[in-house]
């Protein structure tokens, strides 16, 4: 009796999906060219609205999630994703921290409907912008705006591999020090929140002489409140020091609590 044919293992399938935000944190997995060949080449990429009308059904056994929950559609969608999906990762701030549109949570968001939109009643939306995890179980956060492609292949090949994926936590003041950067906050006096920030972009604006904007969110047990009183002595007006943390991580717990500080010791 001879064997029938072998079968050829099946490979992961991969899913993609967008939710309130600009598209960034996709691009950066087509950005990554060559390596997303042979993530292809291991996965079957199953659902990617950005990069293909295709429309695989589920289960995934890995969903990339970007973008925050803005509107009742976003609640329902979202539980769908979490239930369809062995693991769900969530990329970048707008998943991770309710991203830019998050602004809205200390403001009243029927203002802002009223002066901007000549109907407001047509607009339906949720008055807080809230990250994935305020709604579902997520198995990993991936940081950043946007985040790293170098730190995204090493999340995939993680959850690929059955491993938990390795993303520093430390400061962005670590890859000054590997880059050779001049600090800029104590050789120029400029404001910068590489103290209190995690690690990941390279230290790309303090590489060309810039403060960090804070894009990559809190870091492991940062101490803003020593930075606050850092930037005063530099001068920085408390509007200043509280637009600085409310930027594209602003309702992360540790920068939401700087900037209300600020307000605070004002």
């Amino acid at each position: 009796m001879r064997a029938g044919p072998a079968t050829a293992p099946r490979r992961p399938r991969l899913a993609v999906w967008k939710f309130a935000s600009c598209d960034g944190c996709q691009l950066t997995l087509l950005d990554c060219e060559d390596e997303l060949l042979s993530v292809a080449a291991e996965t079957d990429i199953a659902y990617f609205l950005e990069a293909s009308s295709a429309v695989g059904r589920g289960p995934y056994d890995l969903s990339l999630v970007e973008g925050s929950i803005t509107t009742e559609d976003d609640l329902q969608r979202i539980r769908h994703v979490r239930r369809v999906s062995k693991h769900l990762v969530t990329i970048g701030a707008c998943a991770t921290a309710g991203g830019v549109q998050a602004l809205r949570d200390f403001a009243d968001v029927r203002e802002f409907l009223s002066v901007v939109y000549a109907r407001p009643d047509y607009i339906a939306t949720l008055d807080r912008s809230t990250p994935i995890s305020a709604h579902v179980p997520v198995d990993f956060e991936l940081r950043g705006c946007p985040i790293d492609k170098r730190q995204l292949l090493e999340v995939i090949s993680a959850f690929l591999a059955g491993r938990r994926p390795f993303v520093p936590g430390h400061s962005v003041c670590v890859e000054c020090k590997a880059r050779g950067n001049i600090c800029v906050l104590v050789a120029h006096g400029t404001p910068c929140l590489g103290p209190v920030t995690q690690a990941g972009c390279g230290a790309l604006c303090p590489a060309f002489n810039r403060g960090c904007y804070g894009c990559f969110g809190p870091m492991e047990s940062p101490n803003a409140r020593a930075l606050n009183a850092r930037l005063r002595e530099l001068g920085m007006s408390t509007p200043e020091l509280v637009r600085v943390y409310r930027t594209f991580n602003a309702t992360e717990e540790p920068f939401r609590q700087a900037s209300e500080e600020a307000e605070d010791d004002a």
